[in-house]
């Protein structure tokens, strides 16, 4: 029996190869278990072409028999029909023979894959498995939603060149550098855009999502740079102090971004994950400790648990500045900090969790520490799962 890897690889291949690809979801109607017409697969008008050299006429009914093999195992000589008599406006694929596996109760809900690989040949495919359904839709480069049609057989556009023509809209609209907020949502819309990303995605890879966000804000600001700095460069500056003003204004402005924009982005993983926080919350001393979940107020209400208050820095590098965040909730007695550190000596890990400091870094910055660390030091899917466990979010 071949492997269900297997057959989710030739499903995919099969469709790379067909004339004409189809997919949906096996339906109730489809198995015949909502007492309506014979089992067969309803097959939405859409996809006429698939079936027939024309799309059915009202008041007539048609049919032609195929051959269709089923999972590279059995074939089966069925018939598309299209019933156009009387109230009936509907195409079914039908005539399965007896003992065919594929149409009972239990595969409601299995993607139906059909390719036309020649005029009167076609291959077809059941897969039940959520993760071999998944895994077909993301090769094929549609979603769940995109089903019960045919599947586009046109080449799927670069992402790269998506993106950059998605920056040159924006760019198109400024004559100056959109605030940090507005770049880093730009930056995010983008990615998910050119790669075709899901909101849902961002609850189960929060720390792929994140890098893949700061790599793509920082080419679109690259992209203002070369815009909005080009034409003062090909001016030239006449003396070198300009010149070294000018540089400093360029870098000044590299920092502020870098620091606010990683903000900004773990603020949309946690909405994405529906988490309850608040950002610049003053705590003692006039401190504003970058996230505190869930808020401000049950911070300051004593009668809160202070189990359930979380506290999360955030700070692209942190092996000089983590002891900034030690006094910036005194409530809260560890300490998460968030960083893009990529690797801390011992030393400072040491130091770090002897007083109380957690470190949340993206999944895969993990093996840049020390191995005797690892187990300590959390994602952000497992800091985001931690939230959720605190806060009763299903």
């Amino acid at each position: 029996m071949m492997s269900a890897n297997n057959l989710v690889g030739r499903a995919v291949a099969t469709v790379n190869k067909a004339t004409k690809a189809f997919c949906k979801f096996t339906s109730a109607n489809d198995a015949g278990s909502t007492g309506a017409h014979q089992a067969g697969y309803y097959m939405p008008k859409n996809a006429w072409s698939i079936m027939f050299d024309h799309p059915g006429l009202k008041g007539e009914n048609k049919g032609r028999t195929i051959m269709i093999k089923w999972q590279n195992t059995f074939e089966t000589e069925s018939r598309f029909i299209y019933y156009g008599k009387g109230t009936r406006n509907e195409y079914r694929l039908t005539r399965f023979g007896r003992g065919f596996p594929f149409l009972s109760e239990d595969n409601v809900g299995d993607l139906f894959i059909l390719c036309q690989i020649s005029k009167d040949y076609y291959e077809a495919y059941v897969l039940s498995a959520d993760d071999d359904i998944d895994s077909f839709l993301e090769a094929i480069g549609i979603g769940p939603t995109e089903t019960n049609a045919l599947i586009s057989m046109q080449p799927h556009p670069d992402p790269e060149d998506v993106l950059h023509k998605l920056f040159q809209k924006i760019l198109s609209r400024y004559d100056h550098f959109p605030g940090t907020n507005l770049m880093a949502e730009y930056a995010r819309k983008c990615h998910m855009q050119a790669h075709n990303i899901p909101e849902e995605f961002l609850q189960n890879n929060p720390d792929t999502s994140i890098l893949a966000w700061i790599n793509t804000e920082y080419n679109l600001f690259k992209s203002f740079e070369t815009k909005l700095y080009s034409p003062e460069i090909s001016r030239g500056f006449g003396n070198v102090e300009n010149l070294i003003a000018y540089s400093n204004q360029i870098l000044n402005r590299r920092k502020s971004r870098a620091g606010k924009s990683l903000e900004h982005h773990l603020s949309s993983i946690f909405h994405a994950n529906h988490l309850r926080f608040e950002t610049q919350v003053i705590t003692e001393e006039h401190k504003k400790p970058d996230f505190i979940f869930p808020d401000g107020e049950s911070y300051h209400n004593f009668e809160f648990p202070a189990e359930e208050l979380i506290f999360l820095g955030a700070k692209t590098t942190c092996k000089d500045r983590w002891r900034q965040i030690l006094n910036e909730a005194d409530r809260i007695p560890v300490k998460h900090l968030f960083t893009l550190q990529q690797g801390i000596s011992k030393n400072q890990l040491t130091e770090m969790y002897r007083e109380n400091v957690c470190l949340v870094v993206p999944e895969p910055y993990k093996k840049s520490f020390d191995q005797d660390f690892r187990g300590r030091i959390l994602s952000l899917k497992q800091f985001t799962e931690s939230v959720k466990r605190i806060q009763n979010i299903v």
